[in-house]
């Protein structure tokens, strides 16, 4: 538990170092990638520490993103004052969602998150004179801080390490608590967490609302960062993104949907300026991983060092 705790300060440290280092196009980079990696890291709630796979996580990122974007352009709020407003939305699009898709799960769940998702993606079309329509909104500004410019690309960077930071601790005090411990019973051995007094449907449902508002706080961010959003934002790509970088990094381990965001994010934003059928590349890079690391790169990357540790003479 140490080491994870000096592994995770020492990425801190470096991340806070990089905009001395580093031009404004990586400072934006990695600010994209901050923002993926905690939007993806709270759907790891659901898929590897409760074993639910869902395709519609997107839809929190975009109710609470469309919900400053419609506070702060059209109602005239600041972003202060929208933003508590806009996690509220998320959190109660969250608890309505649970209550409906934990009623199934395996395939049954994730359809049902899939549907509901795309429900809010085809509002978020037609609904022109909330959401812009096919438009979106535009124009959006950021938080203000006093004597801080947040849009200026390093003190937004900042803003978010700092938010991303907060959340991934968040995290790891939810993982290790009583709470976490049950979520991932239930995964487990639902019906012997049933017969020993929990109760499963509820535990579930606490976790899906709380990673709800943790996608809500990446809708936040995000919003912040493009100034800009679209029903894009709510579609099912958005969504399968997310998992596919669960899946890449490592469901059930806190490092693992960070890795696995960094590595979409590059492909997508960096390696696509110079490869034109990026997604090709990205798909053959998600074919080794599941091939040679099937549990995803930091669990591979842990075997392959716990393997050459005991070779050692």
């Amino acid at each position: 538990m140490k080491r994870t705790v000096i592994g995770w300060l020492a990425l801190l440290a470096a991340l806070a170092a990089m905009p001395w280092v580093a031009g404004e196009y990586y400072v934006n980079l990695t600010t994209q990638i901050l923002i993926a990696a905690l939007f993806a890291s709270s759907l790891n709630i659901l898929v590897g520490y409760g074993g639910l796979t869902s395709l519609g996580h997107a839809s929190f990122l975009g109710m609470a993103a469309y919900g400053s974007a419609w506070l702060t352009a059209s109602q005239g709020l600041d972003a202060w004052t929208a933003a508590p407003l806009a996690l509220a939305a998320a959190v109660l699009t969250a608890a309505v969602f649970g209550w409906i898709a934990l009623r199934a799960s395996g395939i049954g769940f994730l359809m049902i998150t899939l549907a509901l998702s795309q429900v809010l993606w085809g509002l978020a079309y037609r609904w022109s004179s909330v959401t812009g329509g096919d438009n979106g909104l535009a124009g959006l500004g950021r938080p203000s801080l006093p004597g801080v410019d947040l849009n200026a690309s390093t003190p937004f960077f900042y803003f978010t390490l700092a938010v991303v930071a907060l959340g991934m601790a968040v995290l790891m005090v939810f993982v290790a608590s009583p709470l976490g411990t049950s979520l991932r019973g239930t995964r487990d051995q639902p019906r012997r967490m049933a017969a020993l007094g929990h109760d499963v449907w509820r535990v579930r449902w606490i976790a899906f609302v709380f990673v709800g508002f943790l996608g809500g706080v990446s809708g936040l961010l995000y919003v912040y960062y493009h100034k800009y959003i679209h029903p894009s934002s709510l579609a099912l790509g958005s969504s399968a993104e997310a998992l596919l970088g669960v899946m890449t990094g490592g469901t059930g381990t806190l490092a693992g949907p960070v890795v696995g965001a960094a590595i979409v994010l590059l492909l997508k934003n960096y390696v696509s300026g110079y490869v034109e059928r990026w997604n090709m590349l990205l798909g053959f890079v998600f074919v080794f991983i599941v091939v040679w690391m099937p549990q995803g790169v930091v669990p591979g990357v842990r075997r392959l060092f716990g393997a050459a540790r005991e070779e050692r003479p």
